[in-house]
């Protein structure tokens, strides 16, 4: 078990599972091939690449260094797993809509994007992030297009939420539930803030859920 007084390790509250605290880096992939065996358990963390997915990885697991955080958005340029323990993985997706990322790139990173959430039968949900600023544009419909189509559940994540005042922040997500209601009724949606903490304890409820505990 990790030294709680390691300066790597970011307070969490209190019913924070503390097996998201071991969560290690496993592999980096770039293509189907590459992926581990499709066993277990998965979710995927996909959004924008300015979303916010590196540190809403690093505050749900309470590490401030296992996911990269950048100024530079898309430097997601792999799929990256991470280790919960055997067979329980957390995956974190190539950032989309970044305009500066080469045509080639993009295209590579849509064509993996589509067979790994299509094919891939260890994952059980979607992760899906979105500024508070910004929501459902229409790459992130795309996403939750297709997992509407495989029956995938999405959760989203309302990032940056602490860059709102409390009753706008309530008000944007009480519109996207309203929306997802009507056009995706298999996605839910809360408030988060890496940063505060806020809405830490269900977002872990659903890794929970999704992983199997």
């Amino acid at each position: 078990m990790k030294n709680p007084n390691d300066p790597n390790l970011i307070p969490t509250a209190a019913t924070t599972a503390l097996r998201y605290r071991t969560t290690c880096f496993f592999d980096s992939v770039n293509s189907m091939a590459q992926l581990p065996p499709d066993t277990g358990w998965e979710v995927a963390f996909a959004g924008r690449s300015n979303a916010g997915k590196s540190s809403a990885l690093n505050a749900l697991t309470g590490q401030r260094q296992l996911a990269r955080v950048s100024k530079t958005p898309g430097r997601t340029q792999l799929l990256n797993f991470f280790q919960v323990e055997p067979d329980r993985f957390l995956v974190d997706l190539p950032g989309y809509g970044y305009a500066q990322v080469p045509d080639a790139i993009r295209r590579h990173w849509r064509l993996l994007l589509e067979r790994y959430l299509r094919e891939r039968v260890a994952l059980r949900g979607l992760m899906l992030l979105m500024d508070i600023r910004h929501p459902l544009t229409a790459l992130d419909r795309q996403m939750l297009d297709g997992c509407a189509h495989r029956l995938l559940p999405a959760h989203v994540l309302l990032t940056k939420a602490d860059k709102l005042g409390r009753g706008a922040a309530r008000m944007a997500l009480q519109q996207l539930q309203k929306t997802l209601k009507t056009d995706y009724s298999g996605a839910s949606a809360q408030l988060f803030s890496a940063p505060t903490g806020l809405g830490m304890d269900e977002a872990l409820a659903q890794l929970d859920e999704w992983l199997g505990y």
